[in-house]
C-alpha cells in the first residue's frame, strides 16, 4: 500500500510539492511509515507569500466581527472533530490519547480567547490632551505572518498562533514540523470549511531551507516560532536583522523545588506527570528535581518506584501511561546522554533503556541522582523522559541552583509554607512559576512568558501579548477648527 503524500496549501491550491526531497512520516509507536512529505521549494514559499500578500488587503478590511464569526465556526468544527484531531496527534506524535486530548483542548481554548477580538483589538483615546486637541490609538494588522511550529504539540502550537493572527486581520503561512505535518493540514482544512477565504492561510513544508526562505523573504512581516533554544536564537537574529517582528520561544531546563514541608504524595504525583508526560518532550517538562533538606531520600525512593511502574506502549491503548519519543535518532541521542552521565559521579537510579515494546521508538523513564551543575544532564535540554535529582540544604541554595541555568521557562515549588512560596515567587528567575503545580502552563488569556534563552523577542505567545504582537499601532492626533465663514458657494 502506497503511503499518502501530504499536500501543501497555497492560495486555493491543495497539492503536494513537486520538490525532490521527501520525508517519511512515522508512527513513533510502531515505526511504520504513515505518510510521505514532499518538501516545498523556495519557489513554493515565494508563491505562498505572494498568495498571503494578495489576500491581505481584503482580509484586513473585513470587519472584525465578520472575522470573529469565522473563529466561532472554526471552534464548532474543532469540537465536532475533537476525537479525530486527538487521534491524529497520537498517530503522528506518539502521545497517549489523554495527553493528545489535553493538547487539542488547550488549542481550542486559544480559539475561544481569539473570539474576543472585537474587545481585545480595541484602541484607546484621550480627549483634550492639549487645548482643542484629541489623541487616539488605533490597532491595525501587521501583514503577512509566518508560523514555524514544533513536533511536540502539532495541534496546540499552531493554534497558539493562527487564530489570533487571523482574527487580528493578518494573513498567515504555516510551516509545521516536518515530523508532524498532518495536524497542521487538518487545521487548514477546518478553517477553509469555516469560511476562511483562499490565501488567508497557506501551508508549506520542509526543513532549514524552507525556514530560511521564509525568514529572508521581503514579503514576510512577522515570524512566530517555537522550538529549541539554538534555533530560536537563529530565527530571532536572522529575521529581526531584516526588520521583521519576531517572537521565538526556545528551550527549557525546568526546575522543581521540593521543600521538606511539602505534601510528599501529591508532590510526587505532580512531578511524575511533569517529568514523564508526553515522554518528557515538552518545554514545560520538569527535568530537574531539587530535594531540599531531609526530603531528598524519600522523594527519590518514591519517584523511582512510581517511574519504574509506568506502562509503555502505543498511545491508542487506554492502559498506556507513557508513549515513545519522536524518532529513533532522538532515542539514540538520549541514550548517549545516559551513557555519558554514567561516567560521571551521578548515580543511575532508574535505567529506561530497553524498556517498552520492541517496535517503535521507546525509552523508559530514567532517573539520575546526585546530579551537579557541571554535568550536561543539568546544563542541556534533553527533551525526553530523563529526570535529574539534585540536593539542596535550604531554599537559598535551591534558588541559586535554579537561577544558575541559562534557561528560564518554568519552575515550580512544592511546599506548605507561604513564606517559601513567596520567596520563590519573588526570586525564581523563570517566566512561568507554579506553587504545588507540576506544569505551570498559563491559560490562553495569559502570555507564555519564558525568560533567558527560553525566549527571544519582546511580546510572548498567547494572551494580550499575542494581540499586541499581531497588531501595529497608530496614534492619531487631531484638531478641528471652527470656521468663521459660512459654506463656500460658487458665484453665478
Amino acid at each position: 500500500m502506497t503511503a499518502e503524500r501530504v499536500p501543501q496549501l497555497i492560495g486555493n491550491s491543495l497539492a503536494p510539492s513537486s520538490g525532490e526531497e521527501v520525508e517519511p512520516i512515522y508512527d513513533p509507536a510502531t515505526g511504520e511509515t504513515i505518510a510521505l512529505l514532499p518538501y516545498s521549494t523556495e519557489s513554493d514559499v515565494d508563491r505562498a507569500v505572494r498568495a498571503a500578500a494578495s489576500a491581505f488587503p481584503a482580509w484586513a478590511d473585513t470587519p472584525v466581527f465578520e472575522r470573529t464569526q469565522v473563529m466561532f465556526a472554526f471552534k464548532s468544527l474543532l469540537e465536532r472533530d475533537f476525537e479525530t484531531l486527538s487521534n491524529l496527534v497520537v498517530q503522528e506524535n506518539g502521545k497517549i490519547i489523554e495527553e493528545a486530548r489535553g493538547e487539542v483542548r488547550r488549542g481550542i481554548e486559544v480559539v475561544d480567547f481569539a473570539t474576543g477580538a472585537p474587545t481585545l483589538t480595541m484602541g484607546t483615546n484621550l480627549d483634550q490632551v492639549a487645548n482643542g486637541i484629541d489623541q487616539q490609538l488605533v490597532r491595525f494588522p501587521v501583514g503577512v505572518v509566518a508560523g514555524i511550529t514544533p513536533f511536540n504539540f502539532p495541534n496546540m502550537v499552531p493554534l497558539w498562533m493562527i487564530p489570533i493572527a487571523l482574527v487580528a486581520g493578518n494573513t498567515f503561512i504555516l510551516k509545521p514540523s516536518e515530523r508532524t505535518p498532518l495536524s497542521g493540514m487538518k487545521i487548514a482544512q477546518l478553517l477553509a470549511e469555516a469560511g476562511l477565504p483562499d490565501g488567508v492561510l497557506n501551508v508549506v513544508h520542509g526543513g532549514k531551507r524552507v525556514v530560511n526562505a521564509l525568514l529572508n523573504h521581503p514579503g514576510v512581516d512577522a515570524v512566530s516560532f517555537v522550538g529549541s533554544a539554538t534555533t530560536a536564537k537563529y530565527i530571532y537574529t536572522t529575521a529581526a536583522s531584516q526588520g521583521k517582528r519576531v517572537q521565538a520561544l526556545g528551550g527549557a531546563k525546568n526546575h522543581l523545588l521540593v521543600m521538606d514541608d511539602a505534601e510528599l504524595d501529591a508532590s510526587v504525583s505532580a512531578i511524575m506527570s511533569s517529568a514523564f508526560g508526553n515522554a518528557g518532550q515538552r518545554c514545560l517538562a520538569g527535568s530537574v528535581v531539587v530535594g531540599v533538606g531531609n526530603v531528598a531520600e524519600p522523594l527519590l525512593h518514591e519517584l523511582v518506584q512510581k517511574a519504574d511502574g509506568l506502562r509503555l506502549g502505543p498511545g491508542s491503548n487506554p492502559e498506556t501511561q507513557m508513549g515513545p519519543v519522536i524518532r529513533e535518532e532522538r532515542r539514540k541521542e538520549l541514550e548517549g546522554y545516559i551513557s555519558e552521565a554514567q561516567g560521571s559521579d551521578a548515580v543511575l537510579a532508574l535505567d529506561g533503556r530497553g524498556a517498552g515494546p520492541a517496535e517503535g521508538f521507546f525509552l523508559g523513564a530514567t532517573i539520575f541522582d546526585g546530579v551537579t551543575k557541571d554535568m550536561n544532564l543539568w546544563k542541556e535540554e534533553l527533551f525526553g523522559p530523563v529526570l535529574s535529582v539534585m540536593r539542596a540544604s535550604d531554599i537559598d541554595e535551591a534558588l541559586t541552583t535554579l537561577n544558575a541555568s541559562n534557561f528560564g521557562n518554568m519552575a515550580s515549588i512544592f511546599t506548605s509554607s507561604g513564606h517559601n512560596a513567596r520567596e520563590f515567587r519573588r526570586r525564581a528567575e523563570a517566566g512561568m512559576l507554579g506553587v504545588n503545580i507540576g506544569v505551570a502552563a498559563p491559560a490562553a488569556a495569559f502570555p507564555f512568558t519564558g525568560w533567558k534563552n527560553s525566549f527571544f523577542g519582546d511580546l510572548h505567545a498567547t494572551g494580550s501579548d499575542a494581540f499586541r504582537f499581531y497588531t501595529r499601532h497608530k496614534v492619531v492626533t487631531s484638531r478641528w477648527f471652527k470656521s468663521s465663514n459660512g459654506p463656500v458657494t460658487e458665484s453665478a
